[in-house]
């Protein structure tokens, strides 16, 4: 049981991680994109 819960801390503490960060980057690039999009047309 010991074992399951040092491969969970070891595995999900870096995952839960990643999802979090890529949530942030996710949003950061949507706004670009729209900064991109409403740029007049030249």
């Amino acid at each position: 049981m010991e074992e399951w819960v040092n491969v969970l801390s070891d595995i999900g503490f870096p995952i839960a991680v990643s999802f979090y960060l890529l949530h942030r980057v996710e949003s950061k690039l949507e706004a670009i994109h729209q900064a991109l999009v409403d740029l007049p047309k030249v």
